[in-house]
């Protein structure tokens, strides 16, 4: 493999990377946001899921671009339960559906 194709696939992986971090943000905030438009608490929610964890840095960095229930749209159960598993947060959708049960 030469320098070129080093580069390259170094710039690939970067680039993935850096998706990934985009797409985490976008699942953190579609939870926080649910959160809000349900009254509860992310952070709370979170230490509920994963309690021997410090604060989660990113939720608390992405809390700021949370907007009031009244000025969100929507964010369906399903959909947050989903990209909740496709990260592999099982424990905080767990969290979630209990909250969803206790609502209803």
């Amino acid at each position: 493999m030469d320098e070129y194709e080093k580069e390259r696939n170094k710039q690939i992986e970067e680039a993935v990377v850096e998706t990934y971090k985009q797409e985490e943000e976008m699942m953190i905030l579609v939870f926080a946001q649910w959160c809000v438009n349900h009254g509860l608490d992310p952070e709370e929610m979170y230490r509920q899921a994963y309690p021997n964890q410090q604060s989660n840095e990113r939720l608390q960095q992405v809390q700021k671009l949370i907007v009031s229930k009244e000025e969100a749209g929507e964010i369906p159960d399903d959909t947050v339960l989903g990209v909740l598993s496709m990260f592999g947060n099982e424990d905080l959708a767990m969290v979630v559906s209990e909250a969803i049960a206790a609502r209803k």
